[in-house]
């Protein structure tokens, strides 16, 4: 017979796992679904309308779309991955007051909304000619997920020994080479931990996009998904089949990296 306490567990655990998933059965079945089936959302159509996921891509454009998430995205998170991992290395070794004023600082902008300066960083975007450009959608990537790269990274060189350092610098390497060749190799886990915490915080952006990205050779999935949505009605059907081809990459990712983006997070949160 089944302990009650654990009974209790699995079917909470079932519960919450019911109440994630539902969102995204609901979004398979209206990409399934025709505009003339007026169906309750619940109901998984008879017969599958698969033009919602040929017109994603002939009037969505989803696989430029794609593209285009896809050199913003890596290169966003290629150089969020070192510029936060370099600026955390003296934050963590350091023990000085000042480090510690700097550290308090960076994580206090992670409160800061983005759309809540949009005014003034849209008039910059402007005036440095950054509109329809990847290099100011990625710039504008990299300082807003700074602050929680910059928290994770730090506490997680908290937990590597100082004594790594040292015995580095003994046998003359300065502190550069300390730290792409010694510490750098050890950050692998709260890397990817950073990587897919902050990828999917760009790929699924729509903030920026919508407000930087005017083109349409320049849109990203969501910016393109969004041309769905006028004033002659909501076209649900194209709309969740392409939600549903642009979500894959991520859930790929996270499911073959899951082990280490489990253990990067919990090393990463010890100490601060």
């Amino acid at each position: 017979m089944i302990p009650v306490k654990k009974f209790f567990k699995v079917v909470v655990t079932l519960l919450v796992a019911l109440f994630y998933l539902c969102p995204f059965y609901i979004m398979i079945v209206y990409s399934f679904k025709s505009v003339s089936d007026t169906r309750t959302k619940w109901a998984f159509p008879a017969t599958l309308f698969l033009d919602n996921y040929s017109n994603v891509f002939i009037k969505g454009g989803l696989l430029t779309a794609m593209k285009n998430n896809v050199i913003i995205t890596v290169t966003a998170v290629v150089f969020l991955i070192i510029i936060s991992s370099a600026a955390s290395y003296p934050l963590a070794r350091l023990k000085i007051k000042l480090n510690r004023i700097i550290f308090v600082a960076i994580i206090a902008f992670m409160i800061l909304p983005p759309l809540s300066i949009l005014v003034p960083l849209y008039k910059t975007v402007i005036d440095i000619n950054g509109i329809n450009t990847y290099w100011a959608v990625i710039l504008l990537h990299i300082t807003f997920n700074l602050p929680v790269a910059i928290f994770l990274f730090t506490g997680f060189l908290n937990n590597i020994s100082v004594q790594l350092d040292e015995a580095a610098i003994i046998d003359g390497c300065g502190r550069i080479a300390v730290f792409f060749r010694i510490i750098f190799p050890l950050l692998k886990n709260i890397s990817l931990t950073v990587a897919i915490l902050t990828g999917v915080g760009v790929w699924n952006d729509y903030q920026f996009a919508m407000f930087f990205l005017e083109r349409r050779a320049m849109f990203t999935p969501t910016k393109a998904m969004a041309q769905f949505v006028n004033s002659y009605g909501t076209e649900m059907g194209t709309i969740a089949a392409g939600c549903v081809i642009s979500m894959l990459p991520i859930a790929i990712l996270y499911f073959l990296m899951q082990k280490q983006f489990m253990s990067g997070s919990v090393a990463g949160a010890i100490k601060g």
